[in-house]
């Protein structure tokens, strides 16, 4: 009786199938099609049902389009008289979305596993070890899939299940598109919402997600989110919607004179992520994309206004701190004065590294996101205590004439921190009649 169910219910699918306009692949046998989504109906049901309520079953993309292999792939395996590959990639995507393939492939987010090889990866692997660098890392920067001919699905355990945005593929493609267009939905109306984003950017480090919030843009969302139209084809801000920006608004959606972009990129003036801030190349295009979308609910003064405080705000992080705890660690190293030589084994490694890669670059987040709280309390406060109370002691811990010399440098002549040996009395006085903010002047429209 099961098999006589099965057999029923795969002539269903298949007369279903060719009921429908044959705009989808021509080298996909319907048979095969309807056998794959007979089976999995009945032994992935969920899966099966996320797929049955999306745009791929709507316009008829079933499961052996998007999994189908050449015999000669490296990941491709038999599956019941069918060659198919475990892992669908952004080349296998590109099939249909060429151009959302293509701007992909050249984005920040898909080179994001070259952090297999940089001071976070290494840091999981020595101080933690590598069970957490493969889920910690590689989680949300992506792994490099090995091929593993005895498993079942010819895809190495260490190195899959993975979808780390910037994954590196067995077909020599780079990264993943299912981290904001979730298997097996590929919803939308789930990449336009903040939650997609928030797997990755939130924590110590990177939080954007609580910035935003934290944010007037993140409390009106998250009381407006019926008003947002998530599910519209056409999903231009200001037209489609108007109740609040999302990370995809701001980032990467339409706008009334730009496109959607899958080039993460494309709108982002500073690259906030190293010890000091830099403006990306042709940052005035990027800037000048970003407040297309500004303005569409703010005016021009108040998004200038904006800008012309966030800017200074970085200006003033690189000046006061980046550069002089930079310039101080530099030289410690120079002098090989670290009792240790493995990179992290001494404390003012930690320091440093905490400063600018913690609270330095949630300070920088903070007031790019419009973030107050994390702009001084999680941000610039603890940059200061971290500076002056950690680093700056630890520094002076090693009792060398020329460190010491640039450390009182620092201290007694910059007129950024020579606060530290001034009256209180002294200090406010200056607040009150500008001094102090004059100190400042160099940051605005630097």
């Amino acid at each position: 009786m099961k098999a006589l169910r099965v057999t029923i219910g795969l002539l269903i699918v298949i007369a279903f199938l060719l009921s429908m306009n044959t705009s989808w692949a021509e080298n996909v046998d319907p048979k095969v099609a309807g056998e794959c989504m007979t089976c999995h109906k009945e032994k992935s049901p969920g899966l099966y049902q996320q797929w049955y309520e999306s745009q791929h079953a709507f316009h008829k993309v079933t499961c052996i389009n998007c999994h189908q292999a050449n015999k000669s792939d490296s990941d491709a395996f038999e599956h019941y008289g069918a060659f198919i590959a475990t892992l669908v990639t952004p080349t296998d995507c590109g099939e249909c979305h060429e151009k959302e393939s293509e701007q992909f492939v050249n984005s920040y987010h898909a080179t994001a596993a070259e952090i297999l090889d940089s001071k976070d990866a290494y840091l999981a692997h020595v101080a933690g070890g590598e069970p957490v660098a493969i889920i910690g890392c590689e989680g949300c920067h992506g792994s490099k899939v090995k091929i593993d001919e005895n498993s079942p699905n010819k895809l190495d355990r260490k190195s899959f299940p993975n979808s780390g945005i910037g994954r590196l593929n067995p077909d020599g493609s780079k990264g993943s598109c299912s981290p904001c267009h979730t298997r097996h939905a590929l919803s939308k109306a789930q990449a336009r919402q903040p939650e997609a984003c928030s797997k990755c950017h939130l924590g110590p480090d990177h939080p954007q997600k609580e910035i935003y919030e934290e944010s007037k843009h993140g409390n009106i969302f998250f009381s407006s989110r019926e008003k947002m139209n998530l599910d519209s084809d056409k999903w231009v801000v200001g037209e489609s919607y108007n109740a609040a920006p999302t990370c995809a608004s701001c980032h990467i959606s339409a706008t009334k004179t730009q496109e959607v972009t899958h080039e993460i990129g494309d709108r982002i003036a500073w690259t906030l992520r190293p010890i000091v801030s830099k403006k990306l190349e042709n940052w005035e295009q990027r800037r000048s994309n970003m407040k297309d979308v500004c303005i569409t609910c703010h005016s021009a003064q108040f998004t200038d206004g904006h800008y012309y405080q966030f800017d200074a705000s970085v200006e003033l992080y690189n000046d006061k701190f980046a550069r002089p705890s930079l310039e101080i660690i530099t030289l410690i190293k120079k002098k090989g004065l670290l009792e240790r030589p493995a990179a992290f084994s001494n404390k003012i490694e930690w320091i440093f590294w905490e400063l600018w890669h913690h609270e330095g670059r949630r300070a920088r987040h903070g007031a790019a996101m419009m973030g107050p709280d994390y702009t001084w309390w999680h941000g610039f406060y603890e940059v200061a205590q971290h500076f002056y109370f950690k680093f700056l002691p630890e520094a002076r811990k090693f009792n060398d004439p020329e460190v010491n010399a640039l450390l009182d440098k620092i201290e007694k002549e910059n007129p950024m921190h020579n606060w530290l040996n001034t009256p209180t009395s002294k200090l406010k006085e200056g607040i009150r009649n500008g001094d102090i903010q004059d100190v400042y002047k160099e940051f605005y429209d630097k």
